[in-house]
């Protein structure tokens, strides 16, 4: 098997986070452990302010999760070219074509939207599909 470099979306490490049993925790994993994760400076910062607003996680539980996670650590541009509808979501797409990742993972709609070559945009169920 060739290790592909995958970029998931902040929503797939809450969901692994909050619900380790999930469709988005087992492909998380299955990244992990087979392929290069991938996760951008803007996704971690949205990850760790959404995981305490919303989630009520304690600062301990955030970093505890991702210092057992192997991954690699890719800058969001601050001006990057929009080709994504929701600006939340440009930083993490333009982060993922200037690091050449293969495959984005996303439930969002505004990624499944847009229309890529490469990256390839695939959906947590589509990720488990072809593995």
């Amino acid at each position: 098997m060739i290790a592909l470099k995958i970029l998931t979306d902040t929503n797939i490490l809450i969901s692994a986070l909050f619900y380790p049993n999930s469709r988005p925790a087992q492909a998380l994993f299955h990244i992990a452990n087979n392929h290069d994760l991938v996760l951008s400076d803007y996704n971690i910062a949205e990850y760790r302010r959404v995981a305490e607003e919303k989630f009520h996680a304690t600062l301990p539980d955030i970093e505890v999760f991702l210092a057992e996670l192997p991954y690699e650590l890719i800058l969001a541009p601050e001006s990057p070219e929009k080709l994504i509808s929701d600006p939340k979501d440009v930083p993490i797409l333009n982060a993922a074509i200037l690091a050449n990742v293969d495959i984005i993972i996303s439930g969002d709609r505004h990624f499944l939207e847009v229309k890529l070559d490469h990256p390839k945009i695939m959906t947590v169920a589509e990720y488990l599909d072809s593995e």
